[in-house]
């Protein structure tokens, strides 16, 4: 992502954070934030549409520590998949290995904003009141799980308006080009993993689920603290 948008991105997201700022200024500047990021991969989208060389499909992997590593790998999953990448999840060390799969423009925004949300999600969970009687790991785990249906929800939404407000009769059809991508990254992931089976729904028995989603509502989907590698942990117990 170039540094022009980089700066644009975090530049909205300042004013959002400002103590000054209202809840309807910040909300609009963090919409604004998440419209450049999706418009971002639409342009990116197009312009391989043409030159292919410059954003080739390909994968990478990333490491997801305990404690949590589940509901990390979650929600680094629901990102993936509102971004039009792939993941699957192998058993890695004391958490998991995701597999990510996409573009190298999709992979890209999926480990920024993954980062971004790590450092929140964390900040979250720490000031989130226990209700009387749950499990506090139970409960951080529900609230990981609303947070992150939340967030993806929301990066959805930020990624079909920004695919729709390209102008009608432009060549190549963005609609097409948008196909042609998720179709070519199913099949690196089909090619990687030809026996690949889904995993079984999750039963959780926390009561964290709105608290969660209610974060996830409210979350930075620009990313202020894009570095790679930097995550806050999530408590252990």
């Amino acid at each position: 992502m170039s540094d022009a948008m980089l700066s644009k991105v975090r530049k909205l997201l300042a004013k959002a954070e400002d103590p000054a700022c209202t809840p309807a200024e910040a909300e609009a500047f963090t919409a604004k934030a998440t419209e450049l990021i999706a418009r971002y991969g639409v342009d990116r989208a197009l312009l391989a549409a043409r030159d292919p060389g410059t954003d080739p499909v390909g994968d990478r992997t990333v490491d997801i520590p305990a404690p949590y590593a589940l509901d990390k790998a979650g929600l680094l999953a629901g990102v993936a998949d509102a971004l039009r990448c792939r993941s699957v999840r192998r058993r890695g060390g004391t958490g998991f290995v995701m597999h990510l799969f996409g573009f190298a423009s999709d992979l890209e925004r999926v480990e920024l904003l993954f980062t971004s949300l790590l450092v929140q999600a964390a900040h979250g969970i720490s000031v989130a009141p226990v209700p009387q009687g749950d499990h506090p790991a139970a409960f951080r785990r529900s609230w990981l799980a609303g947070f992150g249906v939340a967030v993806a929800g929301r990066l959805r939404q930020a990624e079909a308006a920004a695919a729709a407000t390209t102008p009608p009769g432009s060549a190549p059809s963005v609609a097409l080009v948008l196909a042609d991508r998720s179709d070519r990254v199913a099949r690196r992931l089909a090619e990687a993993y030809p026996r690949l089976r889904t995993a079984a729904p999750r039963r959780l028995l926390g009561g964290g689920l709105e608290q969660g989603a209610a974060a996830g509502r409210r979350a930075d989907l620009g990313g202020t603290e894009l570095r790679a590698g930097r995550s806050n942990p999530l408590p252990s117990t």
